[in-house]
């Protein structure tokens, strides 16, 4: 259950991440509102994966989870550029959450 509530926190916080640039300085209300419940829920997930699991594990897959998925999100809207090493690092952070999890 503890893995599935930090994956879950982890597209969370692409979300909050996502909302504040959206946000604008928190200039709009929309994603200002968007990036505090995402904000919140994503912690909160965060931590109470942290009760069962080791906090630098899970803290490493919680980021790995939202920076690639952040970052993935980016590309795939067109806000950001998309390259072939972008994409290989991008797959290298997910084979390495993976890999934690194997290691558990």
């Amino acid at each position: 259950m503890a893995w599935i509530v930090l994956l879950v926190s982890g597209v969370l916080e692409a979300v909050w991440a996502t909302a504040l640039g959206k946000s604008e300085g928190f200039s709009r209300l929309a994603p200002s509102l968007v990036f505090a419940i995402g904000l919140f829920l994503s912690m909160a997930g965060l931590a109470f994966a942290l009760r069962t699991l080791p906090v630098g594990t899970g803290y490493a897959v919680w980021v790995g989870v939202g920076a690639a998925l952040t970052a993935g999100y980016a590309m795939a809207v067109g806000d950001e550029s998309v390259s072939l090493a972008k994409l290989l690092l991008l797959v290298g952070i997910v084979g390495c959450v993976a890999g934690l999890k194997v290691l558990h």
